[in-house]
């Protein structure tokens, strides 16, 4: 597991973001926000992203693919897989 840390925001630079030594350019939720609102056609990809925003509040991975699937229009099939696999951990955690 790698050590996470707390940086502020690369383009605010009010809010902390969590961190780990990987993160190239740490934004947070907020300034996130407005790359992440469009339409979703697609009713298997609706669904899948039809998740609590708490979870796209704490995991910058999360807000990517979606921001990704916004401007691109398609995910692979492992980014679709590990979405899933990481929204599953985040329930898993959350229950116990």
């Amino acid at each position: 597991m790698a050590i996470k840390y707390k940086h502020k925001c690369a383009r605010c630079r009010k809010n902390y973001v969590v961190i780990t030594y990987r993160t190239r350019y740490p934004l947070c939720y907020d300034c996130q926000k407005g790359e992440m609102v469009g339409e979703i056609k697609d009713p298997k990809m609706k669904k899948m992203f039809n998740i609590p925003e708490k979870f796209y509040r704490e995991s910058t991975f999360l807000r990517s693919i979606k921001i990704n699937y916004l401007r691109f229009g398609k995910l692979s099939e492992r980014q679709i897989e590990t979405f899933k696999k990481a929204v599953k951990t985040m329930k898993d955690e959350e229950k116990s």
